[in-house]
């Protein structure tokens, strides 16, 4: 039985710096509370700050992944300012995702509405179970889902995801993966594995390159093709002056597999 005295965000970190963050507000179908938002963001700065982590999966506990606002928080406070505020402070835990050195992962067995999809397509990759469902359900409610379209439309092609903001219909994990805001759909008791599989072909490879690629991804779709290019020719220089990357390019050469320094 959970108890006011569960911690919102369990954390687990594996020997080889795999944390995995879980949702824990189960009874409330993990929404995102003021105080699940500050857990979260807590967790990522954390993270953010420590050279041990190599990968980040966000999983959730009970029946859903998550449900979007906590509705019954908001509509207790009903401000301008105070929704300024609370929008703001999701805006940042979501942006800290991407800004994270690391990739982040959704384990997503179950559904996915309004800012909980939005998570969903903050995070780098997703993996999804076969039952599971994501809509971003606010215009239902005469709520214009905005903030959650920004990362569904970078996820999405433009009229697929204003398809799914202007009706606030449900799609299924199937066609979640067909639109890009997926990577992998597989039933649910093979999840783990499923993850798992990305974990490690991740954990493979060295650091560095991981952490200046996914800076430089993220960047460069933010600018035009030739700062793009600036900027992905800049990155890659920087990344073949470190060790990792000679020592890959020498190892391809000589026909042998790469010795990497542990990280």
């Amino acid at each position: 039985m959970l108890t006011l005295d569960d911690p919102l965000v369990l954390r687990q970190q594996d020997s080889r710096g795999v944390v995995t963050l879980t949702l824990n507000r189960p009874q409330a179908f993990n929404s995102l509370s003021e105080d699940m938002l500050a857990a979260l963001q807590k967790e990522f700065d954390a993270i953010a700050d420590d050279a041990t982590v190599r990968v980040v999966v966000i999983a959730a506990a009970g029946r859903a992944f998550c449900a979007g606002h906590d509705l019954k928080e908001m509509r207790a406070q009903p401000s301008l300012e105070y929704y300024q505020t609370l929008f703001s402070r999701c805006a940042k835990m979501m942006l800290a995702i991407q800004a994270l050195p690391v990739p982040v992962i959704a384990r997503v067995h179950a559904v996915a509405t309004a800012a909980g999809c939005q998570l969903v397509a903050a995070c780098d990759l997703a993996v999804a179970s076969d039952n599971a469902r994501f809509a971003v359900s606010g215009v239902n409610l005469g709520l214009f889902c905005a903030t959650p379209s920004v990362a569904l439309s970078r996820n999405m092609g433009r009229k697929q995801a204003f398809e799914m903001l202007v009706t606030g219909d449900f799609i299924g994990a199937e066609e979640a993966r067909q639109r890009g805001l997926v990577n992998r759909v597989v039933p649910l008791d093979t999840l783990d594995a499923e993850v798992e599989k990305l974990v490690a072909s991740i954990v493979a490879k060295p650091h560095t390159a991981i952490a200046l690629g996914k800076g430089q991804f993220y960047r460069q779709l933010e600018t035009g093709v030739a700062g793009a290019y600036q900027l992905a020719g800049q990155t890659m220089a920087c990344n073949m002056m470190e060790d990792c990357a000679l020592e890959g390019v020498q190892a391809f050469i000589e026909k042998r597999p790469p010795a990497w320094a542990k990280q």
